[in-house]
């Protein structure tokens, strides 16, 4: 299997107007499919912004709503999958979702946030529960988490087990938890056996400060993009050869001895 060209947008767009955060869109798309990416990855609530306070309810959308076929129309005219954050209206409730779409404009996943970070989202948000949502792009299954969802192990290890290769996560990581980036995310990488693109927003946002450090984390531990602090497209390779290999020396998940765990929940 060849590499799948990963590029990552780290930005934080133009809060509150999805209409502007589309055209920062369609323009990274153009540039990621220029240099060979098959799928761009961009950050939590990336639609909207993220410090929209109670303009959460005002713009959230249905996952096929104007905005999300705005989406698959860039993805189809530029021939890659995006996976994008956005706040997502569904039966009366909002989420905090993250929906993928095929190169060919077509949905392959929609994930809920399980795991809601402070009062803004609590208060704003209802959580998902569906723990592990895939798709498939080309050989590879790609697994979606939102931001706060990575920081627990299980949850990572969850998608371990149902056979994510590639884990995307769009967040919204602030100050002063640089770490969570620097060296929280390597570590899933390589103790969950797969790639992880973490995916930031950049700068200050409303009371949020928001660090960059957007990273591609591959299964033998190593950072193969870092972004710094401010507006960043990076584009790198999920190389299935490297996750195989990787897969046969690391005996994390062969060791495992369920049976031992089943305390923990």
């Amino acid at each position: 299997m060849p590499p799948l060209r990963t590029a990552l947008l780290q930005n934080s767009g133009h809060p509150g107007d999805p209409a502007g955060n589309l055209k920062v869109l369609d323009e990274a798309a153009a540039r990621a499919a220029a240099d060979g990416a098959g799928l761009l990855v961009t950050a939590e609530m990336f639609l909207t912004g993220y410090a929209i306070g109670g303009g959460v309810r005002e713009l959230a959308e249905p996952a096929d709503g104007p905005s999300g076929r705005a989406v698959a129309e860039i993805a189809a005219a530029h021939g890659l999958a995006i996976l994008y954050g956005y706040p997502e209206s569904h039966a009366g409730a909002v989420h905090n979702s993250a929906r993928l779409v095929g190169a060919d404009g077509s949905e392959l996943a929609n994930y809920r946030k399980t795991h809601l970070y402070g009062c803004f989202e609590r208060e704003s948000f209802t959580p998902g529960e569906a723990p592990v949502v895939q798709a498939t792009i080309g050989e590879l299954t790609v697994g979606i988490l939102v931001c706060y969802d990575v920081e627990f192990p299980e949850n990572v290890r969850a998608h371990a087990l149902a056979g994510t290769d590639l884990l995307v996560v769009p967040t919204a990581q602030m100050h002063p938890f640089e770490f969570v980036a620097e060296s929280l995310i390597p570590v899933r990488a390589f103790e969950s056996q797969m790639y992880i693109a973490y995916v930031n927003r950049s700068g200050p946002e409303g009371e949020f400060d928001f660090v960059g450090l957007s990273c591609l984390a591959g299964p033998d531990g190593a950072t193969c993009l870092r972004a710094g602090r401010g507006e960043e497209l990076l584009l790198g390779d999920v190389d299935p050869k490297l996750l195989t290999t990787s897969r046969r020396i690391n005996p994390y998940l062969r060791d495992r001895r369920p049976g031992l765990y089943t305390s923990l929940s």
